[in-house]
């Protein structure tokens, strides 16, 4: 289990259009956060939706200092539909590990063959995910599901942000201790 105010597991993937992603290497940090959104791939219509939410929003995340990617299991033609559906804005990266996606704390499902929007599904993909990261590596939010469905808002993700930076809110949820 990913405990915050902890270290993140390595996340390294490919990306369409901006080289290799490599969270603990970032060339330029952002100020705040690292904003990954886990998708489940091409065949999920509810991703689609969640992901032009997100890329509709970049701008204000980049604004509150917060870099923001959208990775999948999704091999890079799939990915690259997906981009092409969603917008230019959101970095996409693909072909995650689903041994990485597991250390994420991610669920992962297995094929039911062709979705609702009749896309096939790989035989193994992740659920969601949403994390925020701080610069030092360590976890500050993270949110999975089991399904596609009741996910976290990125509008009320910025606002957050706005709130933990204003009054330097740290990360909860660390103890993990006796109970």
């Amino acid at each position: 289990m990913l405990l915050p105010r902890r270290p993140v597991p390595e996340l390294r993937v490919p990306t369409l259009a901006h080289g290799d992603f490599d969270l603990a290497a970032m060339v330029a940090a952002p100020r705040q956060f690292t904003l990954i959104s886990f998708y489940r791939g091409l065949h999920c219509p509810v991703c689609l939706k969640y992901l032009r939410d997100l890329e509709a929003l970049i701008p204000e995340y980049e604004r509150r200092g917060t870099e923001v990617i959208a990775i999948s299991s999704d091999v890079r033609e799939r990915a690259q539909a997906m981009a092409s559906k969603v917008g230019s804005n959101l970095r996409f990266g693909y072909s995650l590990p689903l041994a990485v996606a597991r250390e994420w704390g991610l669920y992962i499902s297995s094929s039911r063959g062709h979705s609702s929007i009749n896309i096939e599904e790989p035989p193994l993909f992740s659920e969601p995910g949403v994390f925020l990261v701080r610069p030092d590596g360590t976890l500050y939010y993270g949110a999975v599901q089991t399904m596609p469905f009741a996910r976290p808002l990125f509008s009320e993700l910025l606002q957050a942000i706005d709130f933990a930076v204003a009054k330097d809110y740290p990360a909860r949820g660390e103890y993990d201790g006796p109970v």
